[in-house]
């Protein structure tokens, strides 16, 4: 699968001047959580997981939007139009050419937000699949057509590693050049746990990125090169080789001052012989387990982490072992 989008530019926005959006329509979407990089691939890779997020969309006579915020979020983000979720699905509208109807959103929020588990792609994505939902049928796609949804999320998260994994589930490995974004799904070995380390301590994606430097050095590219194909194999056949395939070299070891409790973390783990990461931008750490066992041992070792305001960190964990999610984002209702 492949689609392409242009890198970083607006969604375009065309003059409502075709059919309207039909009042007294519902639609309910659910769009999984995901973790990219898994160490060295760096906005290349990620993976969906068994954590959702739910929206319902619904449509209405009356002018506006209004919006209800169950879970995460609730009582800090907007409840009106500018709300993420409300000005991408009135976006997507005017790009299609359709007059729009006023709006209700209920949107059920698992996903922890600034943790590094692609809460806004999450949201991003469901908008778009709810907005095509919900378009005339003389402009909808069709609903199983998800490139579409993946080259429109692309371009409004700015990079597609958490995009493409909660569009078409499972892992992927993404690409941006200046002609835009492709995405591909990758094998993954049934005996992957992933095991995630919630911290109680946000991060933004913006403040994470900004400690990164403007090149590295070309043995650095070149080392972190070798363990990302390392890492694929390692995904796909060989779960033993995690942990020497889960070395970063390119962006976790600079960020680690903006997330010391997290690099601390990952330090005890590795060195306990287990596949920490830092779960996309951070804070969460992510541990890419062989087993169940190994699971639970991981486990273990962050309950024992400093926390609570003991040791030096005053961090606590929430580990969570929410699976994979191997289908994306998908439709419950319309």
């Amino acid at each position: 699968m492949a689609s392409s989008n242009t890198a970083g530019a607006p969604v375009p926005q065309a003059p409502a001047i075709g059919p309207s959006v039909a009042p007294g329509q519902s639609v309910t979407v659910v769009v999984p959580a995901t973790t990219a990089n898994l160490g060295p691939g760096y906005d290349c890779l990620g993976l969906a997981l068994g954590l959702h997020d739910t929206l319902t969309v619904t449509t209405t006579a009356e002018t506006g939007v209004h919006v209800d915020i169950e879970g995460e979020g609730a009582g800090c983000l907007p409840t009106d139009s500018s709300h993420l979720v409300a000005r991408t699905i009135l976006a997507r509208w005017s790009d299609a050419g359709a007059a729009p109807a006023g709006l209700r959103l209920q949107a059920r929020n698992v996903i922890p937000h600034g943790r590094g588990l692609g809460s806004s792609a999450a949201a991003i994505v469901s908008a778009l699949t709810a907005a095509d939902a919900l378009l005339p049928a003389t402009l909808r796609r069709a609903i199983t057509d998800r490139e579409p949804i993946f080259a429109a999320a692309a371009r409004l998260e700015g990079h597609p590693d958490n995009v493409a994994p909660a569009v078409f589930g499972a892992l992927t490995l993404s690409m941006q050049d200046d002609s835009g974004s492709t995405s591909t799904r990758l094998s993954l070995d049934e005996r992957i746990v992933p095991v995630v380390a919630v911290p109680d301590i946000e991060l933004s994606t913006r403040t994470a990125r900004s400690l990164l430097p403007d090149s590295v050095p070309h043995a650095t590219a070149a080392a972190n090169g070798a363990r990302v194909g390392l890492l694929v194999h390692a995904l796909a056949a060989d779960p033993s080789l995690l942990l020497p395939a889960t070395e970063d070299r390119l962006h976790q070891g600079y960020r680690a001052p903006a997330m010391p409790a997290s690099a601390e973390l990952i330090e005890r783990l590795r060195a306990a012989g287990h596949a920490a990461v830092v779960s996309g931008a951070g804070p969460t750490v992510l541990v890419l387990a062989a087993s169940e066992d190994e699971a639970r041992r991981v486990a273990d070792i962050v309950a024992a982490a400093p926390g609570d305001g003991a040791g030096t960190t005053g961090v606590s964990w929430r580990v969570l072992m929410p699976g994979v999610d191997r289908v994306g984002a998908r439709l419950e209702g319309h």
